[in-house]
């Protein structure tokens, strides 16, 4: 099923996985995803490497996924670094296991590629988009990214919201948001969109913190923040009290947001399962 027909008559709940390198890695995934499959998410999405550099791997686990635990998944389709026929081949991998919905990205370069390499035809993830539409009429629901503190290559709010209109003008139906750890972030976001005319679904991407040195670093990278009372609340405590405070907080960031009216809360998991499970036992 499409996700934007699911938006259209209930809330989604969603997870987010990546493909393991390791087989140890496989296994904890294996186990995350057996755990979570009873929580009956609307869908599941999988990530795909910088420059398409877990594109197998990607595709394999959205295939056992889908055919093994039999939910809707929706492959990730980064477009830098790639050519028309590099995007053909994994549409055709996506089509031969009958899956309807990809996120279009723009992804990161590979951290080898020379500068002077990185162009071609797919410089912004509106143009895989248009690309998409154009070569695949409407066979594709396509999401796309927004940052509520906006991308960090971004000039400001207004260029990236300028951005993301483009992207969904090419033919994007509905928008995941990058994690994002106070709600006042989202809010301002969604007053942003309303003010540009943009009435696409905008579904919440929540990652529950664990680990908060870890998530410090990872917010670094993405343009989020944490905000500093919960840093140092959290600072060199133990694993169970990081673990027990961050569920607490995740649980009330949802609870305001089920409150205001999210069109879906999208859990990036880490492949891990004990948070997110914690979190949607205590809000269902």
């Amino acid at each position: 099923m499409k996700i934007s027909e699911m938006l259209k008559t209930r809330r989604t709940v969603s997870f987010e996985f990546f493909p393991p390198k390791k087989e140890e890695g496989e296994n904890v995934l294996y186990e995350t995803i057996k755990e979570l499959v009873d929580y009956k998410p609307d869908f599941v999405s999988v990530t795909y490497g910088a420059g398409g550099s877990t594109q197998e791997k990607t595709v394999e686990w959205t295939t056992h996924i889908k055919k093994v635990h039999g939910l809707t998944t929706m492959m990730h389709l980064t477009c830098v670094a790639a050519d028309e026929d590099s995007i053909d081949r994994i549409t055709g991998a996506v089509d031969a296991i009958n899956v309807q919905n990809l996120l279009a990205l723009r992804g990161d370069y590979p951290a080898d590629m020379p500068i002077e390499q990185r162009g071609g035809k797919f410089r912004y993830a509106s143009d895989l988009v248009a690309y998409l539409r154009k070569k695949h009429g409407d066979k594709y629901c396509l999401g796309v990214a927004g940052y509520p503190e906006g991308h960090p290559e971004a000039s400001g709010m207004d260029a990236d919201i300028e951005n993301l209109k483009r992207k969904l003008d090419a033919g994007g139906d509905f928008i995941i948001s990058q994690l994002f750890f106070d709600n006042e972030h989202y809010f301002r976001y969604m007053d942003r969109l309303e003010k540009a005319g943009i009435t696409a679904p905008v579904v919440a991407g929540i990652m529950p913190i664990i680990n908060i040195a870890q998530v410090v670093r990872f917010t670094q990278m993405c343009g989020a923040t944490v905000p500093q009372y919960l840093v140092e609340k959290m600072d060199g405590k133990s694993e169970k009290n990081q673990f027990m405070t961050g569920v607490e907080y995740a649980v009330e960031q949802c609870r305001g947001l089920l409150a205001a009216g999210v069109a879906g809360l999208h859990f990036y998991t880490l492949n891990k399962h004990g948070a997110t499970e914690a979190v949607l036992d205590r809000i269902r």
